[in-house]
């Protein structure tokens, strides 16, 4: 391993060739200095293409697709502007398939960029603050270049990077990306409410990004023995855990441990993670995976969406060409809380900020989640379930927690494309 005490000392040509395909640590877990060299020196490695996951800095720009390649898994936060301009080509896929992608060769990494912690005392590097599909592309890596950074927590994690494993290791006093609470009002606060009956005590949480699922969080806080299995955890698991509410003591699998793959918070976040034997960071292949969710007991996943279609249908992605959000791990998680006797969650408000009715006739965007895996749609109006419902049995409830200004249009149109209603 070589050993650089300064970014300003890396040549990243040294390391970079032309065509090479690169992975970097998403979202927070974005090395800012290593990815800042990399647009700087970009000329020197034209043609070389990077795959993105999620997306909080403002490090990259359409003019970088000058010498660089850009594709990922969708546009979600700053991303959603190289989706918007063309300058990044999204990949429909699972969260929990991009490893094995990577094993089978069809998504390549040449390069691996990471933004990791000082060593132990057995000189092991954590992963910080993501560790979801990086070690699949380590292991087909030619080069991994580490941020190594003072800021960044050791947290414990399924399998510690090695000093082996690194070529080159950068001293760094670069800050992680922090991602406060997203804030929620009066709107996301009576969605929530509507789910108090759904989520019992000792159940075991996934939750997803939004205002909405962050309502939903901040409901719990007199829940008992919760626990946590998610592919990503932000501020409010620390607040519930603070207050009692989780306990990691009844899911059934990792007694007293929160498990993510990735952590979407603020200083707050971190330095509850550091050295916190109480909480776990692990890849995708074992916190989406269905061998490891099967086991999880009383699952409840919580995620919103972009619109949902009068037969069920979940559209998580795109509305028309505006790409802006992800499959992500939404379809892994709800089908196995609905296979596992869990409960699935689409929470999402009745109406878009111009007055457009988020239950839609017909989606104007990708299906995400199919209907058939679709369990309870809620809204400010009230819950839908879904769950063994009939196409027609589904209209009624659908259209029953839609904007009631909306609600006449939405049967007009459903009785034009479904007889009996």
């Amino acid at each position: 391993m070589i050993q650089l005490s300064s970014i300003d000392q890396l040549d990243l040509s040294d390391y970079i060739r032309a065509g090479d395909a690169i992975i970097f640590g998403q979202g927070t877990g974005e090395p800012l200095g290593l990815t800042r060299k990399l647009v700087q020196q970009r000329a020197q490695f034209s043609g070389a293409s990077l795959f993105f996951g999620s997306g909080f800095s403002n490090t990259f720009s359409a003019e970088h697709a000058d010498h660089l390649k850009f594709k990922g898994i969708g546009g979600i936060g700053t991303l959603r502007k190289l989706v918007g301009v063309g300058a990044l080509d999204p990949v429909p896929c699972h969260i929990s398939a991009i490893a094995s992608l990577l094993h089978d060769g069809i998504l390549r990494s040449d390069v691996v960029m990471l933004l990791v912690s000082p060593p132990n005392e057995r000189g092991e590097h954590s992963f910080g603050l993501v560790n979801d599909y990086l070690r699949a592309a380590i292991s087909h890596a030619r080069v991994v270049i580490a941020e190594v950074s003072p800021h960044v927590p050791w947290t414990p994690c399924e399998q510690p990077l090695r000093a082996s494993e690194i070529t080159v290791a950068i001293a760094s006093d670069t800050r992680p990306i922090e991602l406060p609470t997203a804030a929620f009002g009066d709107l996301e606060a009576r969605i929530a409410s509507h789910l108090e009956p759904f989520i019992a005590d000792r159940s075991t949480l996934q939750v997803g990004i939004g205002s909405v699922p962050e309502a939903i969080m901040a409901m719990l806080g007199n829940r008992r023995e919760l626990g946590i299995h998610s592919g990503m955890i932000g501020d409010s698991v620390v607040d519930l855990i603070e207050k009692g509410a989780v306990t990691n003591a009844h899911k059934g699998i990792d007694p007293g441990v929160s498990v993510a793959g990735v952590l979407l918070g603020t200083e707050k976040l971190y330095r509850f993670a550091d050295r916190n034997p109480a909480l776990r960071l692990c890849p995708t292949s074992y916190t989406h995976h269905i061998s490891t969710l099967s086991k999880v007991k009383r699952l409840v996943s919580i995620n919103s969406a972009l619109e949902v279609d009068l037969s069920g249908q979940v559209n998580g992605e795109a509305i028309g060409a505006d790409y802006i959000g992800a499959v992500g791990g939404q379809v892994d998680f709800v089908r196995a809380a609905v296979q596992t006797g869990g409960t699935s969650i689409i929470a999402l408000a009745s109406t878009g900020r111009r007055g457009d009715s988020k239950i839609t006739a017909q989606l104007s965007g990708p299906v995400t989640t199919a209907r058939s895996d679709v369990d309870l749609v809620v809204t400010e109006h009230g819950v839908a379930q879904l769950r063994g419902r009939g196409l027609r049995e589904r209209v009624h409830a659908l259209v029953a927690i839609a904007a009631p200004e909306h609600r006449d249009a939405l049967m007009s149109q459903a009785r034009q494309m479904c007889s009996g209603l």
